[in-house]
């Protein structure tokens, strides 16, 4: 790699024009600051956060510099704070040849000031000076190249040549000489969706131009078009008066990375006088100095599409397809060639980028790619209940693997996962997406992501050609990504075992209702039940919403490693409880009894509380009417005088009253006035009824300090030995706190805590008074007590 002053060095050295140095020097810094995420004080968090807004405003007459500007894009460029707390998001990695691929750009915006003449010159080297390379470096002779930002319009411009040249009259008369013989354009069923039905759309056919190919169903790679039924289907149509007008085979399927019977195509093509166009990752092997006989055969299609931007992390730069034709005349006016030279600027980012790199540096990140795919090919391989879906490492560096579970033996254990092996096929898929999802966000560098196979399901993709580039992948990447499937493989198995214990376990609790979803990969879903006679519908909804709402924020507020959620955004059940993946020492029964127990209290709370409430309204009632009937007895027994204030003040000085009249107090455990005569006189609340006791799980165990919930024991042979210095659970519950000699365990009772009066015993033949005995005597009890606790 060249040093990190290269690209600054030419501008100050060399005479060159100060508008391109100027140019070079402002793209460095606005990268630098565009890079650079951190740039900011802290003071001025709040005050980006707020620019942040997507809210369009005025623009400003006076107008902002540049810093400003830049600072702006950064904002929109790292979007809100939420957003950037996910740590597995991919970020590119703009290295060098990245910056000298977006000083392209600005060069292109420049070069288009310049005369015409001039400008013809110079974008005529620089596009045959980039046709010549890929032609070369891609082993494609005698190819012209098209360049183009969306990688689908290689192809469309291809599919108008070829209507050009199949059809004489179609620049006189259009689409109506299509009438006449209606084109077909044939694709496989691994062709990435939406291909087919664009080239229609843009192209003016109708659907039913578009053809598309089995792969094989009974022999070869599920992957790979049917070359015999594809025979049959072009002379079912020639029969019928169509023409076959191009072919699209695949180099590289864009799931699984197959590779096409391209030379068997190729020699179908020929005969039926179709034009074959081959795209897909897999043409980048042919840049290897050994390149398989199966991605050589590409060489020889009538046109290809190259995506060199992934393949080189390369940003902005466009796509490539190289196609031979002799006519010059069709190829302008299918659009392949243009006689506009700003056109062809947009080979100047590749031009700048091709040269910096070298043929060397190219071929030297394509083989990085190779090698890293063939690396985690020979680590799957040792790998326990992963299944490969891979070719020849030589013609794809795709590896395609997923996780399969091996059922050995018929075991009471084996009985969860012989049922999963034999059905649930959706819920193996899952299980699949999840494995996906989890070394994505453990490894993002290796740039993993999850694949639908039509046959295979749900599968892990692994693609550094596409993703290695942009994400600097390394060797070290691909060891840690096996090393996290290693650790995540045993997860998956303990949560298949432990399904089925969970269902039946909810299954024979009558207030959890077990809700089956093989869309999600965790131990399943549960519903607590109420026991309510409400005969509105939406009102025993609400309660159950509200319970189960409750019920999960205690589960989530838990000391565990489970995850409890609400489940998939857009789910069909509602107001359930998922509970996520477990490990191996998952006490299931405890875990069903503490949902069952969690969820009876918060109902029996609500209720306490609903009776409570009704309670308070009908005390109330009864207060006010009792101190009606109490002012009304005041009222008879003092007189009417004594309640005018200035009056009645002269009459209780001069003659005091002794009031019959008693106050009262609301026992909310009772549901009853008292009055406050006991309270005043015996200074306690005479209590008549106490709340319902709150009920507790007869399995919960006493844990460790540090231990998770929803554990399971230890096996005998893990316990502290005696004469360990660490001693047991059982004596740890009876230690003494020596600095102020109290039981300092919060389980032993109140009765147990004393004080420690004296740590020595007196002579028992000193002489005492009867009192002073007794006395010793308890203190002697004390201290026995707290010795038999020791």
């Amino acid at each position: 790699m060249r040093p990190a002053d290269s690209m600054e060095k030419p501008f100050h050295q060399m005479m060159v024009d100060p508008t391109l140095a100027e140019m070079g020097k402002n793209l460095n810094e606005a990268m630098k600051i565009l890079e650079d995420g951190q740039r900011e004080a802290e003071e001025d968090k709040a005050k980006r956060k707020y620019g942040r807004k997507d809210i369009p405003g005025p623009l400003q007459g006076s107008g902002q510099d540049v810093a400003n500007i830049l600072q702006l894009v950064q904002n929109l460029m790292y979007g809100e704070e939420e957003e950037d707390s996910q740590s597995h998001r991919r970020v590119q990695n703009v290295g060098e040849q990245g910056h000298l691929a977006l000083l392209g750009h600005s060069l292109a915006a420049y070069i288009s000031v310049l005369d015409k003449e001039r400008l013809r010159k110079m974008t005529t080297r620089i596009l045959s000076d980039t046709t010549l390379w890929l032609c070369r470096l891609f082993r494609y002779e005698n190819g012209s190249a098209y360049y183009h930002e969306d990688d689908r319009d290689g192809l469309l411009k291809v599919c108008r040549l070829v209507i050009h040249s199949r059809y004489e009259d179609f620049t006189i008369e259009g689409f109506n000489v299509l009438n006449h013989r209606r084109p077909v354009i044939y694709q496989s069923t691994a062709c990435r969706l939406g291909l087919g039905q664009h080239l229609c759309n843009q192209l003016g056919l109708p659907l039913s131009c578009l053809c598309t190919v089995p792969c094989n169903t009974m022999f070869g790679s599920q992957h790979q078009m049917d070359v015999a039924l594809l025979d049959r289907l072009i002379k079912e149509d020639v029969d019928s008066g169509k023409l076959p007008l191009l072919l699209v085979a695949n180099a590289g399927t864009p799931g699984a990375g197959h590779t096409d019977k391209l030379g068997r195509l190729k020699e179908l093509c020929s005969q039926y006088n179709m034009w074959l166009h081959v795209e897909g990752v897999n043409l980048a092997m042919l840049a290897l100095g050994y390149v398989s006989s199966s991605v050589m055969a590409a060489t020889k299609c009538d046109s290809m599409t190259l995506t060199l931007g992934p393949w080189l992390g390369l940003p902005a730069v466009p796509a490539v397809t190289l196609y031979r034709h002799e006519d010059p005349a069709l190829s302008l006016a299918a659009g392949l060639t243009s006689s506009q030279p700003v056109e062809k600027l947009r080979a100047l980012p590749l031009w700048l980028s091709l040269q910096y790199l070298g043929h060397d540096g190219i071929v030297d990140q394509i083989r990085h790619a190779s090698q890293l795919s063939q690396r985690l090919l020979d680590q799957l391989k040792n790998v326990t209940s992963v299944k490969t879906s891979v070719e020849d490492v030589l013609s794809s560096p795709v590896v395609v693997f997923r996780f399969t579970p091996e059922v050995v033996g018929a075991g009471p254990s084996e009985a969860a996962l012989e049922v999963f092996a034999s059905s649930e096929r959706e819920l193996q898929d899952t299980l699949n997406r999840w494995l996906g999802e989890q070394l994505a966000r453990l490894v993002p560098a290796s740039g993993v992501d999850v694949v639908e196979l039509e046959d295979e399901g749900s599968c892990v993709r692994f693609s550094p050609l596409m993703t290695s580039a942009v994400l600097g992948t390394k060797v070290e990447d691909v060891d840690m990504l096996v090393e996290r499937l290693r650790e995540t493989i045993p997860v998956l198995y303990s949560t298949l075992r432990m399904r089925e214990e969970f269902k039946r376990e909810v299954y024979q609790t009558s207030t959890l209702t077990y809700i089956e979803d093989l869309n999600w990969p965790g131990l399943g879903a549960i519903r607590y039940e109420l026991c309510s006679d409400e005969a509105d519908l939406s009102k025993r909804q609400l309660e159950v919403e509200k319970t189960n709402g409750a019920l999960l924020k205690k589960l989530k507020e838990l000391d565990s490693d489970l995850l409890f959620s609400t489940g998939p955004e857009f789910g069909p059940e509602k107001n359930c409880i998922y509970v996520g993946m477990a490990t191996e020492d998952l006490d299931v029964a405890e875990l069903v009894e503490t949902i069952s127990t969690t969820g009876r209290e918060i109902e029996e709370n609500s209720k306490l509380l609903e009776n409570m409430t009704e309670v308070v309204r009908k005390g109330i009632l009864e207060a006010e009417l009792q101190l009606q009937k109490a002012n009304e007895e005041k009222l008879l027994e003092e007189g009417v005088l004594r309640q005018i204030p200035v009056v009645g003040s002269v009459l209780n000085w001069f003659s005091p009253v002794q009031s019959s009249i008693k106050g009262r107090t609301f026992n909310l455990a009772a549901g009853s006035l008292d009055s406050t005569e006991q309270t005043y006189t015996m200074k306690a609340q005479s209590a008549r009824g106490t709340p319902p006791p709150t009920p507790t799980s007869s399995r919960t165990k006493r844990r460790m300090p540090g231990e998770k919930l929803f554990r399971r024991s230890r096996p005998s042979g893990d316990a502290v030995s005696e004469t360990s210095s660490i001693g047991h659970p059982e004596e740890l519950d009876k230690e003494v706190d020596l600095q102020d000699g109290t039981l300092a365990r919060e389980d032993v009772p109140e009765q147990q805590e004393m004080q420690l009066e004296s740590p020595q015993r007196e002579d028992p033949s000193d002489e005492r008074t009867p009192s002073e005995g007794s006395e010793q005597t308890q203190v002697e009890g004390k201290t026995e007590s707290v010795d038999s606790l020791r």
